[in-house]
């Protein structure tokens, strides 16, 4: 962990909210319409897959803004 301040975790940060905000705007304006009839269970499982699924990626991000290595 550095110990100086850079310009990348701000920016990291603000890319961070955007990005999660675009995509919980589009689980929630498009995954309804497909999945609103089926079986309460298997809304609740692809929910929690959905919710869990922008994590893969924040690891390597959260790395690029404390070092600026890309892993």
């Amino acid at each position: 962990m550095s110990h100086e301040p850079n310009w990348r975790i701000p920016v990291g940060m603000l890319i961070l909210l955007v990005a999660l905000s675009i995509y919980a705007i589009l689980i929630a304006r498009y995954v309804p319409e497909l999945i609103g009839g089926w079986h309460i269970i298997v809304q609740t499982a692809i929910y929690l897959v959905l919710g869990l699924i922008w994590l893969l990626p924040l690891k390597r991000f959260l790395i690029w803004m404390e070092s600026g290595r890309r892993s």
